[in-house]
């Protein structure tokens, strides 16, 4: 099936289906935990500012396309928040492992996705996460990439939001502490116009869609 996610879409989804992984005594996650996930500076690249109207949106998102929903567990006055990537993209856990390290940090090496994805699923070898690899390519999940200025080892990006890691841009290392923001916060401000572009599109594009319905009618 064909999929597309904005960046922020994408940031939720993958957060959901990580934290129903590694911590699933803590899942189906909470709105304000929803939000911490995004915001996280570990294991993500970009760092976001991911505001509440902006993850309500992006879960509504998700919910229309059936990769995600909503729960109101017994006793419990906070709506929380559940993934269903694993059904309606057709994956196993180490399948749905791997893109979901391309969804929070972007192209990466083999050997740089394999230790990463094992923390939520275990790849027992660099030719089982290829055989992985393939069925993802096959479904048209992933492809891969030229390697990075100064390396030689190809690069696996995903295909469900090309648009939160540009091509050529590579995940932070893992060891890597986040860069210093510049001091006038051009860069951060960049970032969160961009984020709000896709936001005022993806409402122009809902409220065309409302408007040609009502027209058909």
């Amino acid at each position: 099936m064909s999929v597309e996610l904005d960046p922020l879409e994408a940031r939720v989804l993958g957060v959901l289906i990580e934290k129903a992984m590694t911590t699933p005594d803590q899942y189906p996650l909470s709105l304000n935990a929803l939000i911490a996930g995004c915001n996280q500076k570990s294991n993500r690249h970009p760092v976001m500012s991911v505001t509440e109207p902006e993850a309500r949106l992006s879960i509504d998102g998700l919910r229309q396309k059936h990769l995600a929903g909503a729960t109101n567990p017994a006793g419990g006055r906070v709506e929380r928040y559940h993934h269903t990537a694993a059904e309606v993209l057709g994956l196993h856990k180490p399948g749905l492992a791997i893109l979901t390290e391309l969804l929070l940090r972007g192209p990466q090496s083999r050997g740089e996705l394999r230790g990463r994805a094992s923390r939520m699923a275990p790849i027992e070898s660099l030719d089982a996460l290829g055989e992985l690899l393939a069925t993802l390519k096959e479904k048209g999940y992933v492809e891969e990439h030229p390697p990075a200025p100064g390396s030689r080892a190809p690069r696996i990006a995903e295909l469900l939001s090309p648009d939160s890691h540009p091509a050529g841009a590579a995940s932070a290392p893992a060891s890597a502490p986040s860069p210093p923001p510049p001091p006038s916060g051009g860069g951060d401000r960049v970032r969160e116009l961009e984020l709000q572009v896709a936001v005022l599109q993806r409402q122009l594009k809902t409220l065309a869609e409302k408007l040609g319905e009502t027209l058909d009618e």
